[in-house]
């Protein structure tokens, strides 16, 4: 049963891709080094060590990379700063969430300053029952520590959770630490996301029920975590979104995989 629904931050609480981007791009050309969009962009959602590491090697062999980190995020959130904003129904969502009784976590690879910035500003810290960052791992994603830790701070087993994520690295950490995903088309485009349960383009697209729902559908999509439950031979969703809202849709069971959707998908919303 899914009691529990994780958070990844960057490209989910809040669409900062571009302000990262710029950030990054203000560093590189500070040390001498072209920015690599290519390069950078699998890296979305790693620790900033990772990061550097795959952007400027040399630099962060001769100047410690924690310094360059500091620069970088601080640079970010003068440039965030101007247009930060909640992602589309993220309120609407977490209220929903808690009064539905869902326990919400955070995990996130972002240091401590950039998560405080983004809750604060955003005004939904207090949906919050754990958070778990960057500043309190070893192992960034797509190790899955990050997402461990959270599940432990909200009392709660893996297999009980569901973690929303923009990121394909962000979306191994979470399978690789045996928990259910919501894939969310933000900073990457919907057939660059892969091995998620639902897809979403936002959260208006989505509410507790779908969740619940979830707890049931997944007894036949293997590599979930989640224990089998009754046998349905339909589920009924209030509103089921694939590239468009439909209310009172009845879906057969077992239902049929979206175009693009790995095989542990059971429905993309």
């Amino acid at each position: 049963m899914i009691k529990g629904v994780i958070f990844d931050m960057d490209g989910v609480l809040v669409d900062n891709r571009d302000a990262h981007i710029e950030a990054f791009e203000i560093i590189c050309r500070k040390y001498g080094v072209p920015f690599d969009r290519e390069k950078f962009m699998p890296s979305f959602g790693m620790t900033n060590d990772l990061i550097l590491e795959r952007l400027m090697p040399e630099v962060i062999r001769r100047t410690d990379w924690r310094q360059i980190a500091r620069e970088k995020e601080e640079t970010y959130r003068e440039i965030f700063e101007r247009t930060i904003a909640p992602t589309r129904g993220l309120v609407d969502f977490l209220r929903a969430l808690k009064a539905d009784g869902f326990l919400v976590g955070l995990g996130s690879s972002g240091n401590t300053p950039n998560v405080n910035f983004v809750l604060e500003r955003c005004g939904i810290a207090k949906y919050f029952d754990a958070i778990a960052n960057g500043d309190m791992i070893s192992r960034g994603k797509p190790d899955p520590e990050v997402y461990l830790l959270a599940v432990r701070k909200l009392g709660l087993a893996p297999a009980e959770c569901i973690v929303a994520e923009d990121a394909p690295v962000g979306i191994e950490a979470a399978r690789r630490a045996g928990m259910s995903v919501i894939g969310v088309a933000t900073t990457f485009r919907r057939e660059d996301l892969s091995d998620y349960d639902l897809l979403i383009d936002d959260f208006t697209q989505i509410g507790p029920q779908q969740i619940r729902a979830l707890k049931a559908q997944s007894l036949s999509c293997p590599g979930n975590g989640l224990e089998p439950s009754p046998s349905p031979t339909t589920a009924v969703f209030s509103s089921v979104h694939r590239g468009g809202s439909v209310d009172g849709v009845r879906i057969p069971w077992p239902p049929t995989h979206a175009a693009g959707a790995s095989p542990s998908c059971f429905f993309c919303l």
